[in-house]
């Protein structure tokens, strides 16, 4: 009975996700935004700020790159986000939010408090050409879905 109790606290441990790296700018990630001449700001959180700019709609959209990477056995994990949405999340918001993500090839909707955010998920040793696509693929998502929930605003 304990070697099982000792596995299952084993596998347990195993499932929680670690979080390396919060609150220190990650400087893979700098060199990487650099390389692909991307303008970009450091929040005070240590993450990534890029504001991406539609100037032929007169839009933008803010994407942050987490520099904290996440961990799940062997597979290290950054995110991308992007927020869409803030205001009451009721039925509707919530299940229009869980069609898009269904149909979506990369990302899905996140509730945080009362915003909806785009979050892409890639691997942390993503090169730079991956990481602008995760960029530009959070934005265009989260501004479609914006101007869809907000009646057109750009808020974000």
């Amino acid at each position: 009975m304990r070697k099982t109790l000792f596995l299952s606290a084993a596998v347990l441990v195993a499932a929680i996700p670690s979080v390396a790296g919060a609150g220190t700018p990650d400087a893979s990630v700098r060199a990487k935004l650099e390389a692909s001449n991307v303008p970009f700001e450091v929040d005070s959180d240590g993450d990534y700020k890029v504001v991406v700019n539609y100037k032929s709609e007169g839009r933008t959209q803010l994407v942050y790159v987490r520099s904290a990477v996440e961990t799940w056995g062997k597979s290290r994990v950054r995110e991308v986000w992007s927020y869409a949405y803030e205001g009451e999340f009721n039925a509707l918001i919530g299940n229009r939010l869980l069609e898009a993500s269904y149909k979506l090839k990369l990302g899905s909707w996140v509730k945080q408090n009362d915003r909806a955010l785009m979050v892409v998920k890639l691997d942390a040793g993503a090169d730079a050409e991956e990481l602008q696509n995760a960029i530009s693929f959070a934005a265009e998502v989260a501004d479609e879905m914006e101007k869809e929930l907000t009646d057109g605003k750009d808020a974000f």
